[in-house]
């Protein structure tokens, strides 16, 4: 089986699982925007792209804008199947989806021949989900903030979505911890490929966060990888890039 990942920017995919196509927390159109306002933070596409067609279910990590973005939200057919957090699940219940599984970190839901297992991802505020997908011949592991749940067993995992940057502010300290989990998510699941996610695409950020913003790392900064049989990607967007079980 082959795995196949489109990149979107920011924290979105499409996943290929043979002919199950899986879109993951899109924003494809529109602008991004926090309460209470653009000067807080504000994101911008460099380009708007199409919602991919034949989607067979959106999955949705946080219910945060960046990841249950409802500009984009809307332009998508609401008879889709959603599997979502449960911040997630009331983000889309209100734009009119209304086929929505919502899953607690630790719960199990099978789809399309697939197992998807929800973990513990990042407060903000409440704990979000990341997920396990496996197919019985192939698997993929996504949580975009770089928290990992302490209750997941070893396993070996073929793709990693995931962060490697740390971003930090002002007394709130990280949010994003994705060099921080870097070394876990290795010896956790010896994953054969690693792709960077959530601080790539051809986005641009505006306002008082983003000037704030302390980075540590950088997606060129292979190191931790000298010891393993792990591969780092740092996507293009738009890019197909094709997983074959070998």
């Amino acid at each position: 089986m082959t795995i196949i990942a489109t990149y979107y920017g920011a924290n979105g995919w499409l996943i290929e699982f043979d002919k199950t196509r899986i879109l993951i927390d899109p924003w494809l159109s529109g602008d991004l925007t926090f309460p209470p306002g653009d000067w807080l933070i504000k994101g911008e596409l460099g380009k708007e792209i199409e919602v991919p067609k034949d989607i067979d279910f959106l999955l949705l990590t946080q219910g945060q804008p960046d990841h249950a973005h409802p500009p984009t939200l809307e332009k998508i057919n609401k008879s889709i199947p959603v599997i979502a957090s449960k911040a997630a699940s009331n983000v889309v219940s209100e734009i009119g989806f209304t086929q929505i599984k919502t899953l607690e970190p630790g719960e199990t839901f099978k789809k399309n021949n697939l197992n998807i297992q929800a973990s513990s991802g990042a407060p903000v505020p409440n704990i979000e989900n990341g997920y396990i997908i496996e197919s019985g011949i192939d698997s993929i592991y996504i949580e975009p903030h770089g928290f990992l749940d302490k209750r997941i067993e070893p396993r070996n995992i073929d793709v990693l979505i995931t962060p490697v940057i740390d971003f930090s502010l002002p007394l709130a300290g990280k949010f994003i911890k994705g060099k921080t989990v870097l070394p876990q998510l290795l010896k956790l699941f010896n994953p054969k490929t690693i792709l960077a996610s959530t601080t790539g695409g051809d986005i641009t950020f505006t306002g008082i966060i983003n000037n704030i913003i302390k980075v540590d790392g950088s997606v060129d900064d292979t190191s931790l990888f000298k010891d393993t049989n792990t591969s780092l990607i740092n996507p293009e967007p738009l890019k197909e890039y094709k997983f074959d079980k070998s």
